[in-house]
């Protein structure tokens, strides 16, 4: 039997080795931003079969199945459970260098103790022995949850959403995990589909008669109150571009109307409404004190046949590239602060050759007392949860800010043995700082080092969110 995954793994010097297991290793997990179903966790899914938990929903992996040359039939298709595990496990001996085969034998190891290499050839075992595990142990969404030390899980949630799930885990109190909704209104943007027009028409029946800009936005209010009242505080942003574009209130009343009548609506028409959203939505996160995360930067559904036939969300999506990127954040940022209501924000980049220009942007609105790195600069995401994009986001924080208030590592998962990541981004910090402390570059000091590493792993994110 093959061990890869060791208590070394991905740690690769003596003071890493040192600052892991002092510091890092116990930590527990403050999860402030995934997509974990809230039913799942209020019904305590059981998992009765690897593949279910494993492989649904997982794009990630089926980007990699495709490029081996898997037949869509054993991927999203309805071929048995352990043919898709055993195709599964074709591709993944094929994954050497591709962060896949680090996260794939870390779950592996942590969750069902299984050390050995996961390949075609002891598919059909380990699949019954996997199985057998998860059966004799009652493996559940909670308890794999409560398996891997998480404190607090901040789901994503439409703004129409009931959030009833939330009102039934709070009830449960053999349950200790602290779970709360996060208000992501991606819908209300899009101004320019269908959607929106939807969209309207189900805020309406929620709160009042939307007619004009004033109510659209009084109804987008009465929801994050209703989150708030839930225990939300914070809002995500799923965005393609960070657009400014200056409008004025008929402008927008324009814009909104032709939205709601399927009107052909231009470029600039959709920056100008995203603008206006964005301002907006500020003034209500700042009134609420919560905090606003911003993710852009993807480019979806790009195979508009895969689209047709599988739908979103299926592995079809990549990093997208804008103009004027660093002009359009810091004029959006700088709009918000001037009128002084700039909430607590975090940016994720997922082009990571701009994390430069985020890290430089962030230090400009850095200037309010009693908060450490108001703006931060958030964790490698997507196709930056890696060795590689950690490394590369770590080190321009560093550069353009302060290392020392990161707030660290979220799972931006829909599966619930993905807390496996936060480890692998603490082995990978410990290794990051480790390496500087070894080079001379940064000092040996033990009160110093704890409080990096302790505060990054976790502190910082709970003294940042003011959730728990």
């Amino acid at each position: 039997m093959t061990t890869f995954i060791n208590d070394n793994f991905m740690l690769q010097n003596d003071k890493a080795i040192e600052l892991y297991n002092q510091y890092a290793k116990a930590m527990p997990i403050y999860d402030y931003h995934c997509h974990l179903d809230p039913q799942q966790i209020s019904e305590n899914t059981h998992f009765d079969d690897i593949t279910e938990l494993w492989l649904g929903g997982d794009h990630y992996k089926w980007r990699a199945m495709r490029a081996q040359g898997i037949d869509e039939h054993y991927i999203t298709g309805d071929a048995s459970p352990r043919e898709k595990f055993k195709k599964w496990a074709a591709t993944l001996e094929n994954c050497v260098a591709n962060p896949l085969y680090h996260w794939s034998h870390l779950e592996l190891a942590m969750y069902f103790n299984v050390h050995e290499l996961l390949t075609e050839a002891n598919a059909d075992r380990l699949y019954d022995e996997i199985n057998t595990y998860l059966k004799n142990n009652h493996v559940t969404a909670q308890s794999l949850i409560m398996q891997s030390n998480v404190n607090l899980i901040c789901t994503t949630d439409n703004p129409t959403d009931d959030l009833h799930y939330h009102d039934d885990i709070k009830g449960q109190s053999d349950f200790t995990t602290t779970v709360l909704p996060a208000f992501r209104p991606d819908v209300a943007f899009k101004v320019d589909t269908p959607d929106f027009a939807h969209f309207i028409e189900k805020l309406s029946q929620l709160t009042i008669l939307i007619d004009s800009v004033g109510t659209f936005i009084e109804g987008m209010k009465q929801r994050i109150d209703y989150f708030h009242s839930k225990g939300g505080r914070l809002a995500d942003h799923g965005l393609a571009t960070i657009e400014y574009q200056p409008y004025s209130q008929n402008e927008i009343e324009h814009i909104f109307d032709k939205g709601l009548k399927h009107q052909y609506i231009t470029e600039i028409e959709k920056a100008q409404f995203q603008t206006f959203l964005l301002y907006e939505l500020s003034k209500l996160y700042t009134e609420k004190d919560w905090v606003m995360q911003i993710h852009f930067g993807a480019i979806r559904n790009n195979n508009s046949k895969a689209f047709e036939t599988l739908g979103a969300d299926a592995g079809f999506d990549s990093i997208s590239d804008q103009q004027n990127l660093a002009n359009n954040l810091n004029q959006l940022l700088d709009m918000m602060a001037s009128d002084q209501h700039l909430p607590r924000t975090i940016l994720y980049n997922l082009n990571p050759t701009y994390n430069d220009i985020v890290g430089s942007t962030i230090a400009n609105f850095q200037n309010e007392p009693n908060i450490q790195s108001k703006v931060q600069h958030g964790a490698g995401w997507w196709f930056n949860d890696t060795k590689r994009g950690m490394l590369n986001q770590m080190a321009s924080l560093a550069d353009q800010g302060l290392l020392m208030h990161f707030v660290g590592m979220l799972t931006d998962s829909r599966s619930f043995i993905s807390y496996s990541r936060h480890d692998y981004f603490r082995r990978i910090l410990c290794t990051f700082i480790g390496d500087l402390v070894e080079k001379n570059e940064i000092p040996d000091d033990a009160a110093l080092l704890e409080k990096l590493i302790t505060q990054i792993c976790y502190n910082n994110a709970y003294n940042y969110f003011k959730l728990i």
